[in-house]
């Protein structure tokens, strides 16, 4: 099968979940035969050097990058707001030369399938049907309108408010009206998949949740950090800014005046400058963006994901339970993830159920161990890559033989 994978951003190296979810499928394909091309936006935020790529990488697929600048241009989005329906954070991902790029690529080559990585790529479908007959995929890695209704109402009556639900309305029509210009929709998560259901899609779709390596995991080190709480995720993404500081305000306030030996780490990529310097205090380490995500979980005890808004799948999460952590998180923040509080995860909602939990992990090691037992089990029963890449193969043979 001749795939095409086309992202808003270059997936190699993998430093966040979309990058990831994106280069795990390629592998994937890689590992199962298939001939794979990755045509990737290589955006000024996370420019890769790409003259100098790794000989087996280029054995795993055919990678096009495309340099592009996405920046955020507040004259543009004032025009933008001005004059026009579209949301401007997808517009940035629109340019006549990348259409270009797409139409140079299907005149010399035929592909079965074109899976677009999200939804910002959903304005080069009429460019690939002119020039293709491949089956168009879109892989949704989030119901995106949904994460901008969250932040919507995490915010305060006030300007940033008004301006949040501009973005969200005009998100949710322009996803609505996409839905059925596909010929398949591949959610990450089964709740989403039901939730495109329920907004009117009429295409096939198939749930092809982030998929693990379970063949490459780092072993966690006998000096860990305990007693250690850890925090991981993209500091420029608004839920994850929003969860941190309600964690720092209304939970970690509690924690470091009752355990004085109980250290914070938080890592990520990208935090602003306000951030950093609500981060920087007595008994936490920020450790910005971290080389190697699986040592930085390792090295410490408990992950928290204080996470109140979005949809798609915690890829962090699954990382962490494949690597043996105990995890607290919110309900939203395990959405897409069928663990089970008590055995392989912890689920809590609010400060003092955050607080109360963590207390217990400190203090339970049998706990501990038990649920860190039980959360490997669960990854490699649900989340194995090739498992699932295989399983996506199959639907896309049978949306071919329609």
């Amino acid at each position: 099968m001749r795939i095409l994978q086309i992202a808003n951003k270059f997936p190699y190296p993998p430093k966040d979940g979309g990058s990831r979810a994106t280069f795990n499928l390629t592998k994937g394909f890689s590992e199962l035969n298939q001939e794979v091309t990755v045509l990737a936006m290589n955006t000024s935020k996370h420019f890769n050097d790409t003259r100098n790529l790794p000989e087996n990488l280029k054995k795993t697929a055919r990678f096009i990058p495309f340099n592009i600048n996405t920046n955020i241009s507040y004259i543009k989005a004032f025009i933008n707001f001005l004059f026009s329906n579209l949301p401007y954070n997808l517009v940035r991902f629109k340019s006549k030369k990348f259409s270009d790029v797409i139409r140079n690529i299907l005149e010399k080559q035929d592909f079965d399938i074109i899976q677009l990585e999200g939804l910002s790529l959903a304005f080069y479908v009429p460019v690939i049907r002119m020039y293709s007959g491949a089956k168009i995929v879109m892989r949704a890695h989030n119901v995106e309108f949904k994460i901008w209704e969250g932040i919507v109402n995490q915010f305060k009556p006030g300007v940033k408010k008004f301006f949040a639900k501009i973005i969200y309305r005009r998100l949710r029509n322009f996803e609505l009206k996409s839905l059925n210009q596909y010929d398949a929709i591949i959610p990450i998560t089964p709740n989403d998949l039901e939730m495109f259901k329920n907004l009117g899609t009429e295409k096939p779709m198939f749930c092809a949740p982030f998929g693990m390596d379970l063949t490459n995991l780092e072993k966690p080190p006998n000096n860990q950090t305990f007693p250690s709480l850890f925090f991981l995720g993209a500091l420029d993404w608004t839920p994850n800014q929003e969860g941190l500081i309600w964690f720092l305000d209304k939970v970690w306030m509690d924690l470091k005046c009752n355990h004085p030996k109980l250290e914070f780490y938080v890592g990520g990529r990208n935090a602003p400058s306000w951030l950093v310097k609500k981060i920087n205090q007595k008994q936490i380490v920020f450790a910005g963006e971290v080389k190697n995500a699986y040592l930085f979980m390792n090295d410490n005890t408990i992950m928290v994901v204080p996470l109140f808004s979005g949809s798609g799948i915690r890829v962090k999460i699954i990382e962490g339970m494949a690597l043996g952590k105990v995890i607290i998180s919110t309900s939203a923040g395990i959405e897409g993830i069928p663990a089970t509080h008590e055995k392989n995860i912890i689920f809590a909602d609010n400060s003092q159920e955050f607080i109360s939990q963590i207390k217990r992990l400190i203090q339970d090691n049998k706990l501990r161990s038990r649920i860190s037992t039980e959360a490997q089990k669960f990854i490699r029963k649900n989340f194995d890559n090739l498992a699932i890449t295989s399983s996506l193969l199959t639907f896309y043979k049978s949306l071919l033989d329609d």
